[in-house]
């Protein structure tokens, strides 16, 4: 599975602290950022549980 941070994303830090071995926050984009192309197997469930509890749907998972 794959993960994008659209331009929705409000700078919240939620994703960070769910699951900051994925995500990290982009202090000069104000935005978070995914740490893989590809999301390793182990942090797939923490992953769609970060994108189903963004506000701003702005976790994008592609399958």
């Amino acid at each position: 599975m794959k993960v994008k941070i659209t331009s929705q994303c409000m700078g919240d830090r939620h994703c960070n602290k769910l699951c900051p071995d994925v995500f990290e926050y982009d202090e000069d984009q104000l935005l978070s950022i995914v740490k893989f192309d590809e999301i390793p197997e182990k942090y797939e469930d923490i992953v769609r549980k970060a994108a189903s509890e963004c506000g701003a749907d702005a976790i994008e998972i592609i399958e």
